[in-house]
């Protein structure tokens, strides 16, 4: 991959072979998820929506290719993740699929098809106890687990990418500052946020909103307001930091 289009977390993915990758192993890290220890948000598909809702709050974001994307916030300013402790244990319930995803990515081949590959830099490759991606030639059943939850992740994100597009073509996405203020006089601002703008929501015609309703979108839309409450959670946490 080109290094410098890098997706975060990954430093030197690599596509899998089964030669290459006759003896290697994955583990879990022994660092746990301190690799995400640094990242205020992470994206999020649209089926995580159920779960995420309940722990952080959920924005859109315009993304590298112009794309409107959700994203969970995880911490108030740059380079922080409220959810890592420093022994790199999750902190919440639910650990979105972008983190959960790691070591492994999906890229695409000059031929535009998918290539599953592993960032070598992974500090949980090769160690004791840990699986292996390949036997005799073939994938293990481990690699095919992982082979699957990739391939749902893409489909899931292109179905998300639409429900972004969705919401601009109904111009229902406003911008939002999050100016907050904390206990002891520090203060944090984040800017460049999206959310849905409930008024012009209520103001859409019944037909908009019957598709809406029937495309599944209105239920993620009221996932999303509703996540919106965990803005306060967050202060908390950081309050306790």
């Amino acid at each position: 991959m080109d290094n410098t289009a890098l997706p975060m977390f990954y430093k030197n993915p690599v596509a899998l072979n089964s030669e290459t990758h006759a003896k290697t192993t994955i583990a879990p890290s022994p660092n746990g998820l301190a690799f995400a220890a640094n990242t205020h948000s992470v994206i999020l598909a649209g089926v995580e929506f159920a779960e995420a809702c309940r722990e952080f709050p959920i924005i859109f974001a315009l993304s590298g290719n112009n794309t409107i994307i959700p994203f969970a916030l995880l911490g108030v300013q740059a380079n922080e993740n409220l959810f890592v402790s420093r022994e790199g244990k999750w902190l919440g319930r639910y650990v979105p699929a972008y983190i959960r995803r790691y070591p492994f990515i999906n890229t695409e081949g000059d031929n535009q098809q998918r290539v599953v590959c592993v960032d070598d830099s992974y500090d949980g490759c090769n160690l004791k106890d840990g699986q292996p991606l390949f036997e005799g030639g073939e994938p293990t059943e481990y690699l095919k687990q992982v082979m699957a939850l990739l391939e749902d992740y893409y489909v899931q994100m292109k179905i998300t990418e639409a429900l972004g597009q969705h919401l601009k073509q109904l111009d229902l996405l406003k911008p939002m500052d999050a100016n907050i203020q904390l206990g002891d006089g520090r203060t944090f601002n984040m800017s460049g946020l999206l959310v849905v703008d409930e008024q012009r929501l209520l103001q859409l015609d019944k037909d908009s909103v019957e598709a809406l309703f029937r495309s599944g979108v209105l239920a993620l839309v009221y996932s999303h307001l509703l996540s919106l409450r965990n803005l306060a959670r967050l202060v908390e946490m950081k309050e306790g930091c």
